[in-house]
């Protein structure tokens, strides 16, 4: 009978100390203010229930209410503590008899539990350890409380019964919280890890989704297994087939698709990060120029799995090499040329004179004319040697754009009746004020314009447009209707001594640029074969 009342107690007190913990679980509660007199309060219920259900034996009354308080002390303190005892003393007194061992028992553990709480404080002692402790010294104050009290001492079995039971009831209720406490401890480390990883995540993802940099990752069958955003924007692909080994394939240039498989296959063979130069096809179809570097990702049995792939526009760097390669190559050109110009032009003036004086001596000389035509053209290109070669000392003053560009098709007028071809005009305002050296712009519109007219030997018609792009901005377009310049050529225009013609110097156009650069204008070319070319010029207006 006694072994039944006992289970039903210790099962009635698992149940209790079970359910806040479950509630806890499930909901999501702010912890309460004033917690251990809250808790001491639920506590004290549980030990009145135990009492009004403790087992009578020769009119004393056992039960497992100091299964809570030991609990109480252990993790909360003497506060909660004193409180859980308090009310299994009132009800245990208001339930039965025999008061004197009853209080004076409860006093003694009180004292003792309360000092021995100050020395775990002072040791920092767990709750289990404390729990531990504290059920050995009430089993020594029970033992001392019936001694004293010469409660049952001739029924030995009882007490060991009773004290059995009450070290069940703790190690029931420590085990219940400290499963509790470990399962809520893993769920929160599990739910800040979760939150770490998605706000790692997602900070990742913000860096993908808005890098201008492409990022691909790749498995070692080249199938592709992401694609960042970019992709749309800088190559126009909003969308590449995933698990497909030939997509990438179809994005990269076909002289680069060999250098890209070698070095693939030396990072999965050495398991180093390699970087190279490749290029990627955009949608519309031209190349584009990236520096690609390849990192490897390694799985848990230490072979590659993927490859990460991040590649860098490196379209504007080639352009400012092959800008700092140009001006590194005007200055060689310069320097070289202004010492052959020199060196030439002495000699030529001597050759230059002595044959005009022979032909005037001489009038019927066969060929003296075609002999000074030449000598004047090899003095043109030693002047336009030492116009590349350095700056001149030279005044700038106020005009009118239109102004420059009528007195250059006055001077062109006579060539243009010999080859049959017209200038048409199309000029929208008339005040284009612009501060410049007057010979300066009308060299620029004569180089221009005489590459039209000897574009163009058929006849034809060369359109001359101006108009204001803004308040400090004109632009002169000069459209003719020549043969054309192939696409593969246009970018190699303005470089010096590269020129269509069978006669050209290539020294004009980079005169052009070089001036039109002087003046922070800039000039672009569009044309197709046999149907003409257009060069746009635009240049800054005074205020």
């Amino acid at each position: 009978m006694f072994l039944f009342d006992y289970i039903v107690n210790l099962s009635i007190f698992s149940l209790f100390v079970s359910t806040p913990l479950v509630i806890r679980s499930f909901m999501n509660l702010k912890p309460l203010k004033q917690q251990n007199l809250w808790v001491g309060l639920y506590a004290g219920s549980v030990s009145v229930i135990l009492v009004l259900m403790s087992v009578k034996q020769q009119g004393y009354a056992y039960d497992i209410r100091y299964a809570p308080v030991i609990l109480m002390f252990a993790y909360l303190g003497p506060v909660g503590g004193l409180i859980t005892g308090f009310f299994a003393l009132s009800v245990r007194l208001l339930s039965s008899g025999n008061w004197l061992p009853a209080i004076g028992g409860w006093v003694l553990i009180m004292l003792v539990f309360c000092f021995l709480h100050v020395a775990f404080s002072r040791r920092q002692l767990t709750p289990l350890r404390r729990s531990i402790a504290f059920s050995g010294a009430y089993m020594i104050l029970y033992f001392a409380t019936v001694v004293g009290f010469r409660i049952l001492v001739n029924k030995p079995f009882f007490h060991l019964q009773y004290l059995l039971f009450v070290i069940l009831g703790v190690i029931l209720g420590s085990l219940l919280i400290e499963s509790n406490e470990r399962l809520r401890r893993i769920i929160t480390d599990r739910n800040y890890m979760e939150k770490t990883l998605e706000a790692r995540e997602s900070q990742y993802r913000l860096i993908a989704d808005h890098t201008s940099d492409l990022i691909l990752l790749m498995d070692k069958t080249y199938a592709i297994r992401y694609f960042s955003p970019s992709h749309g924007s800088v190559l126009g692909y909003q969308s590449l087939a995933l698990d497909d080994c030939t997509a990438l394939f179809k994005i990269i240039c076909t002289d680069d698709a060999d250098k890209f498989k070698r070095t693939i296959a030396r990072i999965f063979a050495d398991k180093h990060s390699h970087s190279m130069e490749i290029r990627f096809r955009h949608k519309e179809g031209h190349l584009i120029a990236f520096d690609t570097l390849c990192k490897p990702v390694e799985g848990d049995d230490g072979a590659i799995e993927y490859i990460v792939m991040i590649s860098r526009d490196i379209s504007e760097r080639k352009k400012a090499e092959g800008i700092l390669l140009q001006s590194e190559k005007l200055a060689v050109i310069g320097e070289l040329a202004a010492g052959v110009a020199h060196e030439i032009r002495n000699p030529l003036t001597t050759i230059k004179g002595f044959l005009q004086l022979y032909k005037a001596e001489n009038p019927s000389i066969k060929y003296s004319d075609l002999l000074i035509d030449e000598l004047e053209r090899i003095e043109m290109i030693t002047c336009e040697l030492l116009t590349m070669a350095k700056p001149q000392a030279v005044m700038q003053v106020r005009t009118d754009v239109k102004d420059l560009i009528e007195h250059t098709l006055e001077f062109l007028t006579p060539q243009t009746l010999l080859h049959n071809i017209e200038f048409r005009r199309d000029y929208a305002g008339t005040a284009f004020p612009m501060t410049c050296v007057k010979d300066q712009m009308k060299q620029v519109f004569l180089n221009v314009l005489k590459n039209a007219i000897e574009s163009m030997p058929g006849g034809g018609e060369i359109r001359i447009g101006l108009h204001r792009e803004s308040d400090h901005a004109c632009l002169i377009s000069i459209r003719d209707q020549g043969c054309g310049i192939p696409d593969e050529l246009i970018d190699r225009l303005g470089q010096p001594f590269y020129s269509l013609k069978e006669k050209g110097t290539g020294l004009g156009l980079m005169i052009s640029h070089k001036i039109i650069k002087q003046y922070h204008g800039s000039i672009a070319y569009e044309s197709k074969l046999n149907e003409g070319t257009l060069v746009e010029i635009r240049l800054p207006l005074a205020d």
